[in-house]
């Protein structure tokens, strides 16, 4: 299937007007996180999603944002050291965390819940997913979540992170029965570009994800809106005409072969119907994207 249009909301600055439009999408999605937005992402999106309950979400747990580092501590399911730190993945803390999310956002079942940048353990990465898995896996079979994954900036491109590594984690975690991992979430753009070429053959983390069934989530397709100023409109037109240059750099990572979901910040009806408008148009056959990277490679 095609890569649809989601909302993320790490750089969107009008949370719940951008969830209203995006829940009238043909699949309405959003990905937040507890610490996106100083904190406060989730709970203006709450009123959204009691509202459109067609909209589909997925979550983060691991970052420690500021307002909760003292509730967590006092509920002892964070160490003075993890505060200090930021992050954690400790099976408490993701418990924690998860009932959390649900009161923030107002949902009793949330869809996906990530594990956000398992890499900043360091050494100990696959020892702490192991972990947090086996929470979410109980979480799943208690019907509290629908699936999880991970969401990585860096762990697939270092080799913290293999897709093999967490498929084992999951079955090991599942104890026999069906594992509830689904989807992986990672930077994709003509500046992260990759994973992209990777994909294009059938290599590396985005082709094993679509192997093994899993959900891909591409973010920062516009690399934080650097490539706004760094795309030219001679770009854009090559890689489709018509297009404006979001438009087409949002077209060419929707275009990677296993790519489900682009997430995309777009904070203004404008810059979302922007998005829209630049996948109207089905995706780029893989040879001009091909051609699209050569172009963009320096020689």
């Amino acid at each position: 299937m095609p890569a649809t249009l989601a909302l993320g909301t790490h750089r969107c600055r009008e949370v719940a007007a951008a969830a209203r439009r995006a829940a009238t999408a043909p699949d309405p999605w959003v990905d937040t996180a507890p610490n996106y937005l100083r904190g406060r992402a989730q709970t203006l999106l709450a009123p959204v999603l009691r509202a459109h309950p067609r909209l589909g979400i997925s979550t983060k747990v691991g970052f420690v944002p500021a307002a909760e580092a003292a509730a967590a501590q006092r509920a002892g399911v964070l160490s003075p050291e993890e505060a200090a730190s930021g992050h954690s993945l400790a099976p408490a803390y993701v418990r924690w965390q998860l009932n959390r999310n649900r009161q923030q956002l107002g949902r009793s079942r949330l869809e996906v819940v990530l594990l956000h940048n398992p890499e900043r353990a360091g050494a100990r990465t696959p020892e702490q997913v192991a972990a947090a898995f086996r929470v979410l896996e109980e979480e799943a079979a208690a019907g509290r979540i629908g699936g999880y994954g991970v969401a990585t900036w860096s762990g697939f491109a270092d080799g913290v992170l293999t897709v093999r590594g967490l498929l084992a984690a999951a079955r090991a975690a599942a104890c026999g029965s069906a594992h509830h991992l689904v989807a992986v979430q990672l930077p994709v753009s003509l500046v992260m570009a990759g994973p992209l070429a990777a994909a294009l053959n059938d290599r590396g983390p985005i082709a094993e994800a679509a192997v093994a069934n899993l959900d891909v989530y591409a973010s920062a397709p516009l690399h934080g809106g650097e490539l706004l100023a760094a795309a030219t409109p001679e770009l854009a037109a090559f890689i489709r005409p018509g297009l404006s240059v979001a438009g087409a750099c949002l077209l060419a990572v929707a275009s990677c072969p296993g790519v489900s979901r682009v997430l995309v910040s777009a904070s203004t009806a404008a810059h979302w119907d922007d998005a829209l408008a630049g996948l109207a148009g089905g995706p780029l056959d893989s040879d001009h994207l091909r051609t699209v990277l050569d172009v963009l490679t320096p020689t």
